[in-house]
């Protein structure tokens, strides 16, 4: 199942994935300033289906460049998630991102995988390749 964010998210729509195991989102390109709130948009929405027993992971492996803002949105997603026992995963982050997270001390906070979640994803981020 994948949701399509509002056009309050500013324009770059973050797919919501419900998978069996967790709950995936699929950013692409840069993170920063005017993109962070489609990414906080999209954690928000996936915190709506998102359980203990189903963590959130975040795909990272489309993503070429995170700055604060990203790491913000990060943060209060995860803060947001320990409320609930829930857990925001990463899974391929990239040289950079990792950086950003050992550089601001915030790495232990973000339990990272390898691999991204399998699921139906296709090169624009909709299962269909198609906006819903």
């Amino acid at each position: 199942m994948a949701e399509r964010p509002s056009p309050e998210a500013g324009g770059n729509a973050i797919a919501v994935e419900v998978l069996e195991h967790a709950v995936a989102i699929r950013p692409s390109g840069e993170i920063d300033i005017e993109t962070a709130p489609a990414l906080r948009f999209a954690l928000a929405e996936a915190l709506t289906h998102a359980s203990p027993a189903k963590p959130v992971t975040v795909d990272c492996s489309r993503v070429s460049f995170c700055d604060s803002s990203a790491l913000n949105a990060l943060l209060a997603a995860r803060r947001a998630a320990q409320e609930t026992g829930t857990v925001v995963r990463l899974a391929a982050p990239n040289h950079q991102l990792l950086r950003l997270l050992e550089m601001t001390g915030t790495l232990p906070l973000f339990p990272a995988d390898h691999d991204p979640p399998p699921g139906d994803r296709s090169p624009e981020g909709w299962p269909d390749g198609l906006p819903q």
